[in-house]
């Protein structure tokens, strides 16, 4: 549930979430038109028929809709994630390489809503605050799963990288995490989010190169036993 969604069931609340969510598809529409930039509350207030301090009683400001996009995105892709973890077979290799086609695709597919997650989507907007950083949780946690359950953990990391993973995992609740497992997981997201970025901006297409290659090449050099 996006933070601040009213929980009420009477009519009134209904109304109210509804007009939340009518706000949101139109700010979806902006973003994926304009990018952030083009945001703007009294536009989206206009195209529903109200005014703009009406609909400040839904939404604060500018940055508390980003914020709500921006949580609602986690989630998600952490369903998509973790739907497709599901649905894999039991053999470790497989699963992650499913993980990542479907992490491409649902970049591929909302790339308006994936621009949001990893960057300030305006300036003096804080991307690392703290609601973000719990909603990041869920789509990490099927990654370090995933990782995990692998046959080679990777490397031994040295201790103050491991001093530093261990104070991240402790600081998010991820319990009972090697931190060969950390390391890993986080340098498979870097080198996919890397290639994500690349294609969802056009520098593949504009070379005239299909980048499913690269992404399977990428899979199949992160499962070669170090």
């Amino acid at each position: 549930m996006a933070a601040g969604t009213p929980t009420g069931t009477g009519p009134r609340d209904r109304f109210r979430a509804q007009v939340r969510q009518e706000v949101k598809t139109a700010a979806l529409r902006q973003l994926s038109e304009g990018g952030p930039e083009a945001l703007s509350l009294n536009a989206i207030a206009r195209q529903l028929g109200m005014t703009g301090p009406a609909l400040y009683r839904y939404f604060a400001n500018r940055d508390s809709l980003l914020t709500e996009l921006v949580v609602d995105a986690y989630g998600d892709l952490a369903a998509e994630l973790a739907r497709t973890a599901a649905a894999c077979p039991a053999d470790a290799a497989g699963r992650l390489a499913e993980l990542v086609r479907a992490y491409r695709a649902w970049a591929r597919a909302e790339p308006h809503r994936y621009r949001l997650l990893f960057r300030a989507p305006l300036p003096g907007y804080d991307a690392q605050s703290d609601p973000l950083v719990e909603a990041s949780r869920p789509a990490m946690t099927v990654l370090l799963d995933a990782v995990g359950a692998l046959a080679d953990s990777g490397a031994e990391v040295p201790e103050g990288a491991a001093a530093e993973f261990r104070a991240w995992m402790e600081r998010h609740g991820f319990e009972d995490v090697p931190e060969a497992v950390a390391a890993r997981s986080t340098m498979l997201w870097a080198q996919l989010h890397g290639l994500v970025g690349l294609e969802i901006e056009g520098n593949f297409a504009s070379m005239g190169i299909d980048p499913a290659f690269l992404y399977a090449t990428a899979v199949t050099d992160f499962l070669r036993p170090s």
